[in-house]
This record gives structure tokens, sequence and C-alpha cells, in this order.
């Protein structure tokens, strides 16, 4: 069993069943009926929010617990996630996608830009990717996220990850406050990216 499946053994859902705020707010740019890839999205809920405004969904995750969990979330929301076990590292995309959704998918800067590029170009011309993620200054802050400062992402980082391959949309270093399950609650120190394939 490895680090996250037995984060999500737990009872109920680390994160909850709600959508992550960001996303919710830049979703507009997502056509409609798109097809959209969401990596790390553990137990369902961003997949299953997307699944419900009517587009076709693959969440990837390295937690068969976790994915067992958004196929359950999924039917009690009344639509259809194709759900992927898979690593990032080894992840290889067989189709292109509308849109890809990043939210809290902390990587090890070895694996971080290489698996940024795939997913980059995984996307479709004119599909666009949504990223939240935290900040190096949420370091020491209750409110979630990976103990490590090179875990942590910063917007220098992510233009250098997709430079050339991306056209910036949004970008934010911000605080914000979380109400996601147990596991994301308070005061947090973000990095907002939005972005589309010319």
């Amino acid at each position: 069993m490895n680090f996250w499946d037995q984060q999500f053994s737990v009872e109920g859902y680390k994160y909850g069943t709600a959508p992550n705020a960001f996303l919710q707010s830049e979703a507009h740019r997502i056509a409609p009926s798109s097809k959209v890839l969401v990596p790390g999205d553990g137990e369902g809920r961003n997949s299953v929010w997307l699944a419900q405004q009517g587009h076709q969904v693959t969440a990837l995750d390295v937690s068969s617990v976790g994915l067992q969990k958004a196929k359950a979330l999924a039917v009690e929301g009344g639509v259809m996630v194709h759900t992927v076990l898979a690593d990032l590292e080894d992840w290889r995309a067989e189709s292109l996608f509308d849109a890809v959704v990043l939210t809290y998918v902390h990587l090890p800067p070895s694996l971080r830009p290489y698996a940024h590029r795939r997913l980059a170009q995984a996307l479709r011309t004119g599909g666009v990717l949504i990223l939240e993620a935290f900040h190096p200054l949420q370091l020491g802050r209750t409110s979630g996220g990976p103990k490590q400062a090179d875990m942590l992402y910063t917007l220098d980082m992510l233009h250098s990850d997709f430079q050339g391959m991306l056209d910036v949309q949004l970008a934010q270093e911000c605080e914000t406050t979380l109400h996601e399950g147990p596991g994301h609650q308070g005061l947090a120190a973000v990095t907002r990216y939005v972005a589309t394939r010319p």
C-alpha cells in the first residue's frame, strides 16, 4: 500500500467532495463537452464535478483506494468518470485533451518539469491547463501541503516548466482560505496558473 492509499483509506473524503474553488472560478475557460484530464485527483472531487458540468473526464491517480472512492462518488453524483491507475513518471497520453486540471499535484523536482511538459503535450491546440498548488510560503502552515520546500511551486518554476509550450492567461502567487475536507483547512499560500496550448 503506497502513501496515498494509506491517506485515502480513512473514513470519509480527505479533501472533501466539493470541487476546488479556483477550478470552479476558472472552469468557464473549458469549452462545453470537453475531454478533460485530471491527474492526481485522488478521491475524485474535481473529476466528478467536471463530469457533472457535461465534460468527458479521465481521472488519473497513483492510488487505487482513491480511484475506488472516486468511482463511488461518481455513482453518487450520477455521472461517469473514466479512471486510470498510473504514475505520472510512466504515464503517456494516448490521445489529446481539451483541458488538463492540476489541483495540488506536487511532484519532486526530478520529475516535475518532465511530467508538466508531457501534460502540456497532451493538450490539443487551444486546450487549457488550470493549476493550483502550494507556494513555498506554505511551509510551516497547518492548512495542507508537502513539508519539503522543493515540492512546493513558484511561478518561476512553472514558467520554466511550460516555457515555449503554453501561452499564460493567468499567473498569481497569493493567499486563499481553503475549506477542502480535513486535509486542506485554513489560510494557505498558493500559486495559480492558467495557460493555453497555442
